[in-house]
């Protein structure tokens, strides 16, 4: 036990005292702090960049439908002809000419309406434009057949279907995607965190490998004490590095955003609310009561639990890949080698990633979420996605798979333990997975 605590110990101080360790734990927050202020400032002077669109409307028509809006302006111009407009509007600047020209029936205008720009106009500009000209055109397909205002208004009223669960608790729409989502981000981040710290454990065994010291260091210690001691050393180093990161980085986001006067409210959840949309939100007391609902899901997701399960996860999950990163280091040479054997390490991240947005978002309890859950490999990522869920996961199922990561990793480490043994004395030779299944067979 002293020597598998020296080993950490060692492992530990020997990454933090590193030059470019201590250089990228200083300038990475400010890097990361930077990047985001700085994107976040792009977006909002694209929000409150308004595009203009002269309108020349040579009909009757349309002469109430093109309203201004927070995002778009309209001018019209008058006693113009086409091209004459084509030039003024191109000198002018603005985003784009919208030509209604004056044709012998409704049908005929609607057909012939056209929005002239320099480049492809925007998806935003084109969906308000479409819109306002579907809606007068479905007006006037109504009046035709004849359907009053009032008709109107009450066919174009839609409908929502109410959603109460057994007890009677009034459910909403897209509540257990937010659930999801939640336990999503969770679990990004901790395959973030493998991805990029990951790699550290299987360097450290590379370089270890690389100068001879190693040989007298196997000499007195265990091969599964010598990796267990590599990974849990380096992995604190990592942590530590990754822990001073977010709060740092958190910090100086916020003191960006306060000097470039940016609201952090308006980007909370990763979307921005309209102004005029948020005034209708607030004018509407059908929506400040989904808005309650909403707020008491969130409230009532189980965040004791899944914080606890999130830190668990996060430590058993990056062991695991930490393990299977040393395995690799101790199978090569040299980080050139490492190309063949990073894919099926990857891979299953990737797949709980899919897993989680196409089967837990929809279904959070149902067979494919919960095997994938309790699969070592990507159990950190599906099972951070299903604690949030309405439906409590079942203790057994949470308590079963923090016991195969435990067990997961024992055994990648007696694994990579192996392969190091064999691993060390074998000098430029690129090992194969046949020389791989070779070395656990050797006593």
């Amino acid at each position: 036990m002293d020597k598998l605590k020296l080993i950490i110990i060692r492992e530990y101080l020997a990454k933090v005292r590193n030059r470019s360790f201590i250089i990228m734990t200083v300038l990475s927050p400010v890097l990361i702090a930077a990047l985001i202020a700085f994107v976040v400032f792009l977006i909002q002077m694209n929000r409150d960049e308004k595009k203009v669109i002269a309108l020349l409307n040579e009909s009757a028509l349309f002469t109430e439908d093109f309203k201004n809006t927070g995002s778009i302006s309209f001018i019209e111009l008058k006693g113009l002809e086409l091209e004459k407009a084509k030039d003024s509007v191109s000198g002018l600047g603005y985003h784009g000419l919208l030509h209604i020209p004056d044709r012998l029936d409704f049908d005929t205008t609607t057909q012939n309406i056209e929005l002239y720009t320099e480049a492809s106009a925007s998806i935003m500009v084109l969906s308000a434009l479409e819109d306002r000209i579907s809606r007068r055109v479905r007006e006037e397909k109504l009046k035709k057949y004849g359907v009053s205002k009032d008709q109107m208004d009450d066919i174009s009223e839609n409908y929502e279907l109410k959603n109460a669960s057994f007890s009677g608790k009034e459910n909403l729409k897209g509540t257990n995607e937010i659930r999801s989502g939640i336990g999503a981000a969770f679990g990004y981040l901790i395959m973030m965190f493998i991805i990029i710290y990951g790699a550290f454990v299987m360097r450290s065994v590379i370089e270890e490998k690389t100068s001879r010291i190693i040989e007298v260091i196997i000499s007195s210690v265990k091969p599964f004490q010598l990796m267990l001691g590599k990974i849990i050393g380096t992995s604190l180093a990592g942590i530590t590095q990754f822990v001073i990161w977010i709060v740092s980085a958190g910090l100086l986001v916020i003191a960006f955003f306060a000097i470039l006067g940016v609201d952090m409210t308006a980007y909370m959840g990763g979307t921005s609310i309209p102004p005029e949309t948020m005034e209708t939100i607030k004018d509407t007391s059908a929506s400040k009561e989904k808005i309650e609902i909403f707020a008491r899901e969130i409230i009532n997701i189980p965040w004791t639990t899944l914080i606890i399960s999130f830190i668990l996860y996060f430590i058993l999950g990056y062991l695991i890949y930490s393990s299977i990163y040393a395995a690799i280091g101790a199978a090569v040479d040299n980080e050139t080698d490492t190309q063949q054997f990073m894919l099926p390490v990857i891979l299953p991240m990737i797949l709980a990633v899919y897993v989680g947005f196409f089967s837990v978002f929809s279904n959070p309890h149902g067979p494919i979420a919960v095997g994938f859950s309790l699969f070592p490999l990507t159990s950190p990522i599906v099972m951070l996605m299903r604690i949030p869920s309405e439906t409590p996961v079942p203790t057994w199922q949470i308590i079963l798979s923090i016991a195969l990561l435990v067990a997961t990793f024992t055994f990648m480490v007696w694994f990579a333990g192996k392969i190091y043994r064999v691993g060390i004395l074998m000098y430029g030779k690129k090992a194969s997975y046949k020389d791989l299944y070779r070395w656990l067979k050797y006593s």
